[in-house]
């Protein structure tokens, strides 16, 4: 298992929510990369006879592309070179920015934390386990080099939605007060864990099991690295409650951004393969302990940070 789409999430996240990643990202990148890739003056050529001789090839090629009715004052105001005749609003922009920046986003934190566990946490002593299979650790790194950017894709939807607004993300603690900001982060955990457990047990049903799930128990005994090892499907399904959450209840955008760490982290730790027993939080927390035995035997600790057997 593995909420796959945790990791996957950590830009998106990065500065809270889409929206912002998006508007900085756009300030300080976007807006010259779009200028140069959908050029107004693209659009903007007096006539047809000087298109050949003034427009470059590639500005030909995209004046057939769909463009918004920029507002009179943009075109008077603006060089028609220094500026995008995709302006920052434009969804099919916002649609194709999301997709780059939150595959990127994935593959960073997905090899910086993912490197760091195995580094300084994974227990390297179960790579002598029988059950660990040859060149495991660039197995898994393949199979989650393939799965990242599909996953990405999939969940781009509801990054847009959030970008225009839909979700319920606030950003004053004073709209809900200081016991609702509190409360609101075991309500996400509860929610999230308990959906998670149900989409997970779904996933081992035998024909969803061969055909989506079956790939991440491939790692009998898993390292960080399998955190994001399994097919895309599975990944994104497993994510959506982190989603469903804000589109259902109101939840600070900082706080949501801590939790995406939280969750990240916890992602990664569940897959280190730490067999330590006897701690005091054992019957309630769902550890890298549970998680390898739901690796060896399939039918127990289908959760993700709560142990419900």
């Amino acid at each position: 298992m593995t909420v796959a789409g945790a990791l996957l999430h950590i830009l998106r996240w990065s500065l809270s929510t889409m929206d912002l990643v998006l508007e900085i990202c756009d300030a300080y990148l976007l807006d010259t990369v779009w200028a140069k890739l959908v050029p107004l003056s693209a659009f903007t050529t007096p006539n047809a006879n000087s298109t050949a001789q003034t427009t470059p090839k590639w500005s030909q090629l995209i004046s057939y592309l769909p463009h918004p009715q920029l507002p009179l004052e943009t075109i008077n105001n603006s060089a028609p070179a220094a500026i995008s005749a995709w302006p920052r609003e434009y969804i099919p922009r916002q649609l194709i920015s999301l997709s780059i920046l939150v595959s990127l986003g994935a593959y960073l934190v997905y090899f910086i934390f993912a490197s760091l566990s195995y580094r300084y946490v994974f227990n390297h002593d179960m790579m002598r386990h029988p059950r660990f299979l040859k060149n495991q650790v660039q197995l898994e790194i393949m199979c989650s080099a393939r799965a990242l950017p599909l996953m990405s894709l999939l969940t781009v939807p509801l990054f847009e939605a959030e970008v225009l607004g839909y979700s319920r993300l606030y950003d004053d603690i004073g709209t809900y007060g200081y016991f609702y900001f509190f409360a609101s982060i075991p309500l996400f955990l509860l929610f999230t864990d308990y959906l998670i457990y149900w989409i997970h047990r779904t996933l081992h049903v035998p024909i969803l099991y061969k055909h989506l799930h079956k790939g991440h128990h491939k790692w009998i005994v898993p390292t960080p690295f399998a955190a994001h090892a399994f097919h895309p499907v599975d990944g994104w399904a497993q994510s959506l409650p982190y989603h469903i959450f804000v589109f259902l209840f109101p939840m600070h955008r900082l706080l949501y951004l801590g939790l995406f760490w939280f969750v990240t982290v916890w992602t990664i730790l569940i897959h280190d393969s730490d067999m330590i027993t006897g701690h005091p939080l054992e019957k309630f927390i769902n550890g890298p302990a549970h998680h390898t035995l739901h690796h060896i035997y399939f039918t127990v600790n289908y959760g993700q940070y709560f142990y419900v057997g």
